[in-house]
């Protein structure tokens, strides 16, 4: 599954945009909007992001995470090397010492994570902020040349911006003003 992103310019274009992405076999889903605009979006219907999309709650958790697991067993080595209570502590235990820093770093991580904008939509946020509004479309491989075509043809107000084929990785990157050719279609997205 990948995530294609559009930038539109306004809300009618946006309400169009996923009226026809619903006739073409996109569900609420599999479509999110982010604007400035939130309230825009409630009353015409249209589906918006989640804090999953525009915060970086999960990377950072994962990061978090992997410094607490690091902890953990360092935490673990020094027991070992230097016993505080007698010779025998049991396995259980250093296995919780683990489990527990890996849980309370993922658990820092995530709370970091609210505070900052997603590493994917940075590229983006000055058109958001300028009142643009950026439609992520999550497709499966047989339906992305259908939706790159009906974009093509319906929408050409809204650009073609990136295309994510590694939306489910917070750690990959999402290249911007790339050409970005369509699948089986013989057609190319120009730069902005």
């Amino acid at each position: 599954m990948k995530c294609i992103y559009y930038l539109a310019p306004s809300l009618s274009s946006t309400r169009h945009i996923s009226d026809d992405l619903h006739e073409t076999g996109v569900k609420d889903f599999f479509l999110h909007v982010i604007t400035k605009d939130e309230s825009g979006l409630k009353q015409q219907h249209i589906h918006s992001s989640n804090y999953f999309e525009t915060l970086d709650i999960v990377r950072d958790g994962v990061i978090g995470g992997i410094i607490g697991c690091i902890t953990g067993l360092a935490g673990v080595l020094l027991l070992k090397y230097f016993p505080p209570f007698s010779a025998n502590v049991p396995t259980m235990v250093y296995a919780a010492i683990v489990a527990v820093a890996t849980l309370f770093g993922t658990w820092v991580g995530g709370l970091t994570g609210t505070a900052s904008e997603s590493k994917k939509l940075a590229k983006f946020h000055d058109d958001i902020a300028a009142g643009k509004y950026l439609i992520l479309i999550y497709v499966r491989k047989e339906q992305e040349t259908a939706v790159l075509q009906m974009m093509k043809s319906r929408h050409t107000e809204a650009n073609l911006v990136a295309i994510d084929r590694h939306f489910i990785n917070p750690f990959s990157a999402v290249k911007r003003d790339v050409e970005i050719p369509l699948a089986n279609a013989g057609l190319a997205q120009n730069k902005d």
